[in-house]
Order: C-alpha cells, then sequence, then structure tokens
C-alpha cells in the first residue's frame, strides 16, 4: 500500500549548471514538493544550517567548491541522519560504501520526473 504525502516535504538541489537545477526545482515544485537550490556544496551547508526542516538532498557530485556532492552527501547523512539523500552525476558511480545508508545514486542523464519518482519512493518505503 502507497503512503499519502499530507504535507509538502522540502528538498534542495544542489547543481553547478543553472539550466539542469531549473528544469529539477520546477518539476518537484509541480509533483508538490517545496524547492530550494544552491549552485555547490558549500552553499548547499549554509542553506542547510540557516533552515531546519530539509528531508531530501539532491545532489550533482561534480561541481567547484571546496567539497563535492559524495563529501556534502556523507556530512549531511552526519549531521542529519533523517534526511534522504539522492547522489547523481554523468561523469562517475560512486562505489556503495561512498552513498550514505539512507541515499541512493542516480546517473545522469536523468529526465526531471525521474527524480520526482526517486523521492516519492523514498517516503513510501
Amino acid at each position: 500500500m502507497e503512503k499519502i504525502r499530507t504535507t509538502r516535504p522540502a528538498v534542495l538541489i544542489v547543481e553547478d549548471d543553472p539550466l539542469i537545477r531549473w528544469s529539477g526545482a520546477e518539476t518537484l515544485e509541480d509533483a508538490g514538493f517545496d524547492v530550494l537550490e544552491a549552485a555547490n556544496a558549500d552553499e548547499a551547508l549554509e542553506m542547510l544550517e540557516a533552515r531546519g526542516g530539509v528531508s531530501v538532498l539532491f545532489t550533482d557530485i561534480d561541481m567547484p567548491g571546496a567539497i563535492d556532492g559524495i563529501e556534502l552527501a556523507m556530512t549531511a547523512a552526519r549531521r542529519w541522519p533523517h534526511m534522504h539523500i539522492i547522489i547523481a552525476s554523468g561523469r562517475r558511480q560512486p562505489q556503495r560504501r561512498h552513498i550514505p545508508h539512507n541515499g541512493r545514486f542516480v546517473p545522469k542523464p536523468y529526465a526531471p520526473e525521474e527524480i520526482a519518482r526517486h523521492i516519492d519512493a523514498l517516503f513510501a518505503a
């Protein structure tokens, strides 16, 4: 039996390509999520520290900044263990040990609707 969402979970999209970030944000908003956007991991950590209640971190691996998406995901999993994490990349597939226990990997290219389905599946589990 599928669980029905009664609130709008907050999703933080971390993607350095503005077009991919915008497309993902638009699709997730249309799917009923509150969406926050960050262009890199440093910006994402600042947002996570400043704002509580983020349910899902959706991050690319390869981005400019002090840390990449893998380190961002691992940091988020340690600091906010309730948060679901989706890691994406078109350049490399991380080893399972680099994906937090509450995370999953999605290879690029992906359809933005696919990410909404992955997020819904996280909440249905």
